[in-house]
């Protein structure tokens, strides 16, 4: 049976989901959930929801899914401690030091959240591998990638079907994070992706996407055999919820059936007027998934009316009475009421707004339908009793490390022969990008004695074949495959605490996390670690093909560079430079075994520079390089995130 899984971000949203006919939820407390900022659960809600779910032969799928820093670990278990008390019938993990945590401890089943980066067969086999249940893909997978994952795995796939789109693959933004210390992989991003931005000579909402709306695709994705269907929005209306709810379970049910049609008129009205910024299918099909005139919900589109000495005036089949209507001008919100139809001439509606409009045209959207009352009543008669339930504290008994003071090497991350030149006499080793110009790297590497690593691709639906021994992996498919080479952690791995599996040869720290959240978790791990101490951290990495290569400036004026890589994806750098020269002592006394200093696709001379500095620790050189770079910063090293 395909299971339709609904979101619960609040105690009506839950009531909503099981009126709507959803055979599942997910929700999370008010700690370690992907939607902090959603009104959430406390320990009393959360057993009160698990019973009256269960009494509605609904399931209910808690979100642990924050990475976790390791002073949280503690807390962490004793979460998921009482989450198994009260019958949760699954977890939803990205921390893979948590995942391996639970695993120790519990024998719930864990479902890999979209955080985690599920994107490929062999993805989906590193998680069968270690315990996981289910994996909730990636948003970006095609038709044709996911009936391969389905062929290649027997692992249960859930796939997002509605909802908000992120612009970058999840679990790989750090713009909202880096910008203002607002963590989207700590549940808490300000969504920097619907503000406006200039590139090039257009000016518009350049990173804001359209929302999901795959249901008329659902017959394919059931013959394909995915086990859930997933509507996001913890964070909207217990409205929103039911009619998700109740029109995708409908839709479902009529394909079962065998019917052609599997949405009906009036439900497609009911789930445009209740949240929308625009429908998408998503990259199943197609690759245009912007929409770039505006970033918010506008409801369904009614078309252009007219106001003339305070009348509006406007055709329309789908206005009623009790519908909420907005009026648009100019693409800012002047304002909207409650629609009382006493005038009507033929199919033009006659409209009395409460305020004063001038002469002109506006762009008229219906943001509320008269059954929104309806629906609201039943939600809010619907029982649910709260009870009460506190969590037991448990305490997490690590083992202590003693790391030894390193002289920490140098490695640099290169992408051209010409930089590549100029670094070597101060490398340790060299990251080298996937690119045409490998081959001749490894020649002047080996004629050096310098080790050099190749840089796998960021994401991979399909893991590229490579006979190369030391690899930079990216993902968890690229660790399955090569889990016999010599592998060096990307910063996009996500490395947060000691726990984090599996061990490779060396990971990177995250770029989230600040020096005392460091310090702690060397504390418990005796493994190679690098941190990243010079160059552009990546803030997005995304699959969208209609971005072009350039310049794209904020509303403040700070300017973020957009490459797109051999693969096709497009990468989104951060405005200034992280720059950590200062710390390098620091570094050493910490017993972190190798700095790394990303130059790829800079200037020689940049690099040059850059590696002198590090390598004879010339802090003098800092005007130099801040010069050249126009703006550096500490990223989180001193302040981490929230």
């Amino acid at each position: 049976m395909v299971e339709l899984v609904a979101p619960a971000g609040s105690k009506d949203a839950l009531k909503a989901a099981i009126l709507g006919g959803a055979n599942a939820v997910y929700l999370g407390g008010k700690r370690f959930g992907a939607r902090r900022l959603a009104e959430n659960f406390t320990p009393g809600e959360l057993k009160a929801a698990v019973r009256t779910a269960h009494d509605h032969d609904v399931k209910v799928f808690a979100t642990v899914n924050t990475l976790v820093k390791e002073k949280e670990l503690s807390a962490a278990l004793s979460h998921v401690d009482f989450l198994v008390s009260i019958d949760i019938d699954a977890i939803i993990v990205q921390d893979r030091g948590l995942l391996k945590l639970i695993k120790d401890n519990f024998s719930i089943p864990i479902h890999a959240s979209t955080q985690m980066g599920i994107h490929s067969p062999e993805c989906a086999a590193w998680a069968k591998a270690n315990g996981i249940k289910r994996v909730i893909l990636a948003r970006e997978l095609t038709f044709f990638e996911l009936e391969k994952l389905r062929r290649e795995t027997n692992i249960e796939l859930e796939f997002f079907v509605h909802g908000a789109l992120c612009y970058s693959y999840s679990g790989q933004c750090l713009f909202s994070s880096l910008l203002g210390g607002r963590s989207g992989n700590r549940g808490m991003c300000a969504q920097p992706c619907r503000k406006l931005y200039k590139l090039g000579n257009k000016e518009n909402y350049m990173l804001s996407t359209a929302d999901l709306c795959a249901i008329d695709n659902l017959p394919r994705l059931v013959k394909i055999g995915i086990d859930a269907f997933k509507i996001e929005g913890r964070m909207r209306s217990p409205i929103y919820v039911y009619l998700a709810s109740r029109i995708y379970s409908n839709a479902i049910a009529r394909v079962k059936k065998g019917e052609e049609e599997i949405i009906t008129a009036r439900e497609k009205e009911l789930l445009e007027t209740v949240f929308n910024r625009g429908f998408t299918s998503g990259y199943l099909e197609k690759e245009q998934i912007m929409q770039r005139e505006f970033p918010e919900s506008r409801g369904l589109s009614l078309g252009t009316g007219i106001v003339r000495g305070g009348i509006l005036r406007i055709t329309s089949e789908s206005i009623r009475n009790g519908d909420g209507i907005t009026l648009y001008k100019n693409g800012k919100k002047i304002g909207g009421f409650e629609v009382d139809l006493s005038g009507k001439n033929d199919s033009e509606h006659i409209l009395i707004p409460p305020f004063d409009l001038q002469d002109g045209e506006y762009l008229v959207y219906k943001t509320k339908d008269g059954e929104f009352s309806r629906i609201q009543e039943m939600i809010e008669a619907f029982p649910f009793q709260t009870t009460k339930a506190e969590e037991r504290t448990l305490r997490l008994e690590l083992p202590c490390k003693k790391r030894q003071r390193s002289e920490c090497e140098l490695s640099f991350y290169i992408s051209s022969i010409k930089s590549l030149q100029k670094i070597l006499p101060y490398a340790s080793r060299v990251y080298f990008d996937w690119n045409k110009q490998f081959d001749e790297a490894k020649r002047l590497c080996n004629n050096q004695g310098i080790e050099i690593v190749l840089m796998m691709p960021r994401i991979s639906t399909e893991v590229p074949e490579t006979h190369e021994e030391s690899l930079m992996v990216c993902t968890l498919g690229q660790i399955q495959k090569y889990s016999d080479r010599k592998l060096y952690g990307h910063y996009s791995l996500n490395f947060f605490n000691s726990l984090t599996i599996p061990k490779l040869y060396q990971y990177t720290f995250s770029v989230e996390l600040n020096k005392d959240e460091m310090k702690e978790t060397l504390a418990h791990y005796d493994g190679r670690l690098e941190i990243l101490a010079f160059g552009k951290i990546e803030l997005m990495v995304t699959k969208d093909p209609t971005i072009p290569e350039g310049m794209l400036i904020d509303e403040l004026g700070k300017r973020f560079e957009v490459y797109r890589d051999t693969l096709g994806l497009a990468h989104i750098l951060n405005s200034a430079d992280l720059l950590l020269l200062d710390y390098i002592d620091e570094f050493s006394e910490m017993g972190i075994e190798s700095i790394g200093i990303d130059l790829r696709r800079r200037d020689a001379e940049l690099c040059e520079l850059v590696a002198k500095a590090f390598f004879e620790k010339r802090l003098e050189l800092k005007d130099e390089i801040k010069k050249r770079c126009k703006s550096v910063t500490h990223g989180h090293y001193l302040r981490g995130v929230l």
